[in-house]
This record gives structure tokens, sequence and C-alpha cells, in this order.
């Protein structure tokens, strides 16, 4: 069985209430308002992916989103060395869009 992106996640607890596309803008709205806060700023270096970061700092490589969308970055998955990524605290990720 393949895996979408945009499916709903159960880690996350959006049930049916958002979409990836609106959880994005929620969650960059709650970081550019320091409702999320972020728990670590890390520039990247060569072959550094979103997805490999985020399976390291959430445990979950699906969640490469919510860096993305931290670090207003769009939808890249890897990305130029010196890129700077937000890494917000996930708990807050999920209080705030859950």
């Amino acid at each position: 069985m393949a895996f979408s992106r945009y499916r709903n996640s159960a880690r996350l607890g959006l049930n049916s209430q958002y979409g990836t596309s609106r959880a994005v803008a929620a969650l960059r709205k709650a970081v550019s308002l320091g409702l999320v806060p972020i728990r670590e700023t890390i520039t990247l270096t060569g072959n550094q992916r979103l997805d490999h970061l985020a399976a390291i700092h959430y445990g979950d490589s699906r969640f490469w989103w919510v860096l993305a969308a931290a670090s207003e970055i769009g939808w890249g998955l890897q990305l130029p060395p010196g890129t700077i990524i937000n890494i917000p605290d996930f708990d807050a990720v999920v209080s705030f869009i859950g």
C-alpha cells in the first residue's frame, strides 16, 4: 500500500479537520506569531534532505513538511547547502494543529 503525504496522520490527530495544505498554512502562521516554538535551527550541509531530518528529529520521515512549513521553503525535499531549517517543537505542532 502506497503512502501519500496528503493522508491525515493519526500522530498529528488531524482526523478529517485538515489536509496537508491547510496544516501547512496554519503552522506557518503559528511559527511566525511565536505560538509554536522553534526547538533548533540548523544550516544544511551537502546531501541533507528534509525527510531524513524529520526522521532524525521526529522519528518519522513523513513529517518533512513540518520542517518545510516552519522554514517557509516550499515543498522541496532536497535543498542546497546553506539553507536554514527551523525545527519546531513537535508537541507544540500537535497541540496547535490538532
